[in-house]
């Protein structure tokens, strides 16, 4: 009863209420974003060592994953340079690599946050439909970030610092922005898009999505996808394929979210 009434004076706040509200969530994720930023900008020779500049060596996990696996798929990174090109470099890229670790760490609490301030308002039963989707998305999120680490990267790494144009040896190098650009590129964007299923679920949930409407279109998704693959990677055929088998196992897999989904919620229509 206590919660109840709780939750109705919770309701009742006033507009400016809600956007003081809001504005202490986006305070504590903020916060959030720049401690965790901070702790890495403090352990520089970890992160560059072992995180950053891992993938371009030969004692990378994935590259003896896959040797230990089979011959054919066994390779080792190019030898290649990492030269900053540009005064301060080296302490801006610090600072980049920083915030993007800082907001891939706080991300779960940062959606701690927006759960907090989008709970209030939900049914009860709503929230109870809704139980565990801050370990659902967080889980998600940090599994696409370490799949574009561990398996985009290294083909892509493979794949562009190797490319040849001709017989004349050329000596393969990269800026040190370059490399982190790149490499923010391979993961960030592979961690939204393993969230696809929420999304998916959310918007069968409010009805602008079926599974009716999933399938018809399956094939036209299957091009889209593909071509997203192509744009976020390396053209280069093997990288394009194991990011776009993951993308249309997510795909199937949101199909039968929005199908649970729709009946749940819009059975009666």
């Amino acid at each position: 009863m206590t919660q109840e009434i709780e939750q109705a004076k919770e309701k009742e706040m006033s507009f400016l209420d809600h956007l003081e509200e809001l504005r202490w969530h986006i305070i504590r994720s903020l916060l959030s974003v720049v401690v965790f930023a901070i702790a890495v900008f403090v352990f520089k020779e970890f992160v560059f060592d072992k995180i950053i500049f891992a993938p371009r060596r030969d004692s990378f996990l994935t590259y003896k994953v896959l040797c230990s696996l089979a011959d054919f798929i066994c390779f080792a990174p190019p030898d290649f340079q990492i030269i900053p090109r540009e005064f301060g470099e080296k302490f801006f890229t610090h600072l980049k690599v920083s915030f993007w670790l800082g907001l891939v760490i706080s991300f779960p609490y940062i959606f701690w946050e927006i759960w907090r301030f989008i709970k209030p308002g939900l049914y009860k039963n709503e929230q109870e439909a809704a139980r565990g989707m801050v370990f659902i998305c967080s889980s998600l999120f940090l599994l696409g970030v370490l799949f574009g680490y561990f398996i985009i990267s290294p083909f892509a790494i493979k794949f562009l610092a190797g490319y040849s144009l001709s017989n004349v040896e050329v000596i393969s190098s990269s800026s040190l922005a370059s490399y982190v650009n790149y490499m923010t590129m391979f993961t960030v964007p592979a961690g939204i898009i393993f969230e696809m299923p929420v999304v998916v679920y959310f918007l069968s949930r409010i009805g602008l999505l079926t599974p009716s409407f999933m399938k018809k279109y399956r094939r036209h998704a299957i091009v889209v996808i593909l071509l997203f693959a192509a744009i976020i990677t390396p053209p280069e055929v093997v990288t394009q394929i194991l990011i776009g088998i993951p993308v249309l196992i997510l795909y199937e897999i949101s199909i039968f979210i929005s199908r649970r989904a729709h009946k749940k919620y819009h059975s009666d229509n």
